[in-house]
């Protein structure tokens, strides 16, 4: 260390000192003087797209995957749905049920569940809008049904804000691959004045890789939401149609029993129901949905083709076209089709 004597250290300071002084550089006690504020620049957050029926199609499908009835994967589809009704503000609820099937000849038992989510309209009679969201092992299920799901989850969504004419029971079905499991159980479980007061029941199902898309209906006068939307597609030019008889076993205008719209009829319920395919196809039944030289032999569903990718790269642009007709159609019904009197 080198030290140095009390006056030789006082003259160096003296010095520093006067010649700060000199300068015009602030002494040591000087105060800085407080610095302006900063002006804060306001945040520019950019608003996040609301989901679409395409972005609810890749989650179930992509996401989630093939969902057979009773797997752990349907089970995750029913609370990512249950997930979904909750950002639209609603309140779902399951219907869980339990169940026999075979599977590659062996007896077990299964457990599903059915989910329900109502928005209360103007009126206290209701229109149920469903969807079945299990899928067969092969694929991945985005047709057949992640689309029919899609679809009601966008609309239930958009209606968020909005009041309805009539109260809205929207379902999403368990097990409807296996002998419409979740849908028989619901519409088996209605009391008789629950079936007076539902006017209609909607079911969407695949949605998004047929060739043409339907709206099929009860035979006759009883098929008043699919005369209604005809009216509207002709007024609106949306394309939408029916089948017109070219299969004697249905009529114009009506459809197969293979699907949940089927329970409910039975109970007297009339219905309308959403379909993509090809009643020009193979044996006129609508089971053919394209051309044969694709998919197996012209069927998506059910197929290891019943992707979004191979719909997306085989039929370019189908998917959001298809989205988007089914959702302009179900929610200008949710929100404009009279209740007949």
């Amino acid at each position: 260390m080198i030290q140095t004597n009390w006056l030789q250290t006082t003259t160096a300071l003296a010095l520093v000192l006067l010649f700060a002084a000199a300068c015009g550089a602030p002494s040591p006690t000087s105060v800085p003087p407080t610095a302006a504020p900063a002006t804060p620049i306001p945040a520019t957050a950019t608003p996040v797209p609301a989901p679409t029926a395409r972005d609810y199609v890749a989650a179930l499908s992509d996401k989630i995957g093939p969902r057979p009835a009773g797997s752990a994967n349907e089970a995750a589809a029913a609370r990512y749905i249950e997930t979904v009704f909750q950002d639209a503000g609603l309140t779902p609820f399951t219907q869980p049920f339990t169940f026999s099937a075979v599977i590659t000849d062996v007896g077990v038992t299964l457990h599903s569940a059915n989910v329900v989510a109502v928005k209360p309209g103007l009126s206290t009679r209701e229109g149920t809008v469903s969807a079945h969201y299990d899928s067969v092992d092969v694929g991945r299920g985005a047709d057949d049904n992640a689309s029919g799901v899609a679809v009601m989850l966008e609309v239930a969504t958009m209606l968020k804000d909005l009041q309805t004419p009539y109260t809205v029971r929207f379902v999403a079905f368990g097990a409807e691959e296996l002998d419409k499991q979740g849908s028989r159980l619901h519409a088996a479980a209605m009391t008789p004045a629950e079936v007076d007061n539902t006017i209609v029941m909607i079911n969407l199902d695949s949605l998004i890789a047929g060739d043409l898309t339907y709206v099929y209906g009860d035979a006759g006068d009883r098929g008043v939401l699919r005369d209604w939307l005809l009216d509207l597609a002709r007024r609106e030019g949306l394309d939408l149609q029916t089948q017109t008889g070219g299969n004697p076993i249905y009529p114009a205008g009506t459809t197969g029993d293979w699907s949940d719209h089927a329970p409910f009829r039975d109970r007297g319920i009339p219905y309308a129901y959403f379909e993509a395919t090809d009643w020009g196809l193979g044996d006129r039944d609508g089971y053919t949905q394209v051309d044969r030289k694709l998919g197996v032999d012209g069927e998506i569903w059910h197929t290891p083709y019943d992707t979004l990718a191979y719909i997306d790269a085989t039929f370019p642009g189908r998917v959001d076209h298809h989205l988007r007709l089914f959702v302009t159609a179900l929610f200008t019904t949710l929100t404009q089709f009279e209740l007949p009197h």
